[in-house]
Formats: structure tokens, C-alpha cells, sequence
């Protein structure tokens, strides 16, 4: 009897040490929860909610993928939707764009100078004003608001700027791949057409008449930045080189800026909202450009705008107009 105790103690005291052996096999096959020297074993950090953005009125706290955005500033609703965030709200000059209006269907059109208790009701998680807004202060109180001062960036970095403000950096940097590529197929194209005749871009006023250059919209960045195409000296020195990026002139200095091609549309903003006063005088109906039917006639609202929708749409036309085709 003592001896078959004794045999037990034996054998269970084999099979103790065989299942602390495996034990530590298990442990050196990675299951120890004690980390080898120099392993980083802390678990990988989440994405933060937010981007502090810095914006015209300083840092602003906003959320990394925003979804109920408010665009007061209206130039910029394009470039929101280009990178696939819809605004729940903007001013009027969208729905009135013939390129910008397709993409208004459920938005809610604040009118030309919205209230900010319209805004405020509609529970925006992002709110994007011009810099100077009077309201800023009221907006910032409820949600973030992001100012924008207009001209800061070029269009091309605008987007950009919009893709870090709304954690859509990849989304911004495929679409101005794509624009790119376009105007590297059209470019060739239009040079061939116009060679070295001048392009210019009037509107008429009550007043006078503007003349834009390359960095205010109405298709300038388009036929003086990406197009590479000529205005004439004066339009060059006056509208481009100098300035806001657009030139005042009286109707008698239009033979200087005219050039051998003219894109055209009244400005709209006052009593003169045909441009009457430029299109039914004999000094416009004698231009170089007005005989040989090289005119073209864009949309006023649809040209106010130099977002990545409104500018491809606007090269469409440009390059058809300039080749014919």
C-alpha cells in the first residue's frame, strides 16, 4: 500500500511539471502579457474628433468630419461639395447658378443677408462666414465658424485648405488631380485656336465698366492662370499685375482693354443690370472683337464663382467658345 502512494505522488508530481513546461512554452510563443524590451505595445490612438483649424479669426476648434455645415460665405459652397460634404444651408447666389443649381436639392436658401437666428435654428456643426462678418461672435457662440478672408489663397489652395478644415485631405488632392489632367488635354488645344490674340473679360456697370484679370473669378484663373492665354497690355498691367485682381474703367478706355476675343456679362449689381450702357454704344459696336463675332456671353452668377463644379463647367465652355468645338 505504501509503495503504490508513493508511486501516485510520482506520477502526478511528472504531470505537475508538465503542464508548468508547457506553461512556459505558451508564454515564450507570445502569450505573456509582460512586453519584450523596446516592443511599444500601446494601443493605437483613435482619430481626434476634431481639427483646430487655423482660419482669418484665429484657431478654431472644428469637427473632423463635419456634417451639418452652413456656408455664408458663398463662394465657397462649391468647393465644400466638390469634396462631398453637402451644406444644409447657404445664401441665394448658389440656387441661382446654372452650375451650382443641381446641387441645392434640400438645401436651405438663407436669401442674400441671412438672419442669425435662421442659422443658429438649424443646429450647424460648422458655420463658414466671410472675414469681418458682423455676426462672427454670434455664430462662434453656438458652433464653430470658420472666417475666410476672400484672396488669401489662391483657388487651387483654397481647396486644399478646405480638405485639412474638413479631414478630406485625400479627397481634395484627387480632385485637383483630375482638373489638372483636364486642362493638360484642353491646353494644347485652345494655344493652337487663339495663338497670340488677347482675351479679355468685361463687365459693364452703371458707373463704367470692370475688367477682370486672373484672380476674381467671372473665368479669369481659367484663361489667364491655367489657359496661359494673353490679355492686352493694358488689361495685363491694370487688371493683373495690380490691384484686387479686377480694374474700374470708364466706357471711353475700352478700345485699351478690349482684346481680339471677349467674354462678357453685366455685372447685375446696380440700376445698369443689362449693361446697356456698354452693349448699345457705338464704341463697343466697333471693337475688333464685336465684328468679328468673337464675344461670348457668360452667366453672371454661374462666373461669380471659382469653385472646382463651377470651374469645370466654365472650362467646358471657354474651350468650346475659343476652338469652336
Amino acid at each position: 500500500m505504501h509503495k503504490q502512494k508513493r508511486f501516485t505522488m510520482i506520477i502526478m508530481a511528472v504531470l505537475l511539471i508538465s503542464i508548468l513546461a508547457a506553461c512556459g512554452q505558451s508564454a515564450t510563443n507570445g502569450s505573456s502579457t509582460t512586453p519584450a524590451a523596446g516592443t511599444d505595445t500601446a494601443p493605437a490612438a483613435q482619430e481626434s474628433a476634431t481639427i483646430t483649424y487655423k482660419a482669418a479669426n484665429g484657431d478654431v476648434e472644428v469637427p473632423r468630419h463635419p456634417q451639418r455645415v452652413v456656408v455664408l460665405a458663398d463662394s465657397y459652397y462649391g468647393y465644400l461639395y466638390s469634396l462631398g460634404i453637402k451644406p444644409i444651408a447657404t445664401t441665394n447666389k448658389p440656387f441661382d447658378s446654372i452650375y451650382l443649381k443641381d446641387t441645392t436639392e434640400g438645401v436651405t436658401n438663407l436669401g442674400e443677408t441671412p438672419e442669425v437666428e435662421k442659422v443658429l435654428a438649424l443646429n450647424p456643426d460648422l458655420i463658414i462666414v466671410w472675414d469681418g462678418d458682423a455676426n462672427l461672435d454670434k455664430f462662434a457662440k453656438v458652433a464653430p465658424t470658420v472666417a475666410i478672408k476672400y484672396g488669401q489663397y489662391t483657388y487651387k489652395e483654397q481647396l486644399q485648405e478646405f480638405g485639412k478644415m474638413t479631414g478630406t485631405e485625400d479627397k481634395a488632392k484627387e480632385v485637383a488631380t483630375a482638373w489638372e489632367s483636364k486642362i493638360n488635354e484642353v491646353k494644347p488645344q485652345v494655344q493652337a485656336a487663339v495663338g497670340d490674340k488677347t482675351v479679355s473679360i468685361i463687365q459693364p456697370y452703371a458707373k463704367g465698366v470692370y475688367v477682370m484679370g486672373d484672380s476674381f473669378g467671372r473665368g479669369g484663373e481659367i484663361i489667364y492662370q491655367e489657359l496661359g492665354l494673353k490679355g492686352t497690355e493694358m488689361t495685363q498691367k491694370e487688371a493683373i499685375d495690380n490691384g484686387p485682381g479686377y480694374v474700374s474703367i470708364s466706357l471711353e478706355n475700352v478700345p485699351d482693354f478690349a482684346g481680339d476675343y471677349i467674354f462678357t456679362a453685366p455685372w447685375g449689381g446696380d440700376a445698369d443690370k443689362e449693361g446697356t450702357s456698354l452693349y448699345n454704344s457705338s464704341l463697343w459696336k466697333q471693337l475688333p472683337a464685336v465684328k468679328a463675332k468673337h464675344v461670348f456671353n457668360i452667366d453672371p452668377i454661374a462666373y461669380y464663382f471659382n469653385d472646382p463644379i463651377s470651374m469645370n463647367a466654365q472650362l467646358d465652355f471657354i474651350v468650346k467658345s475659343l476652338t469652336g468645338k
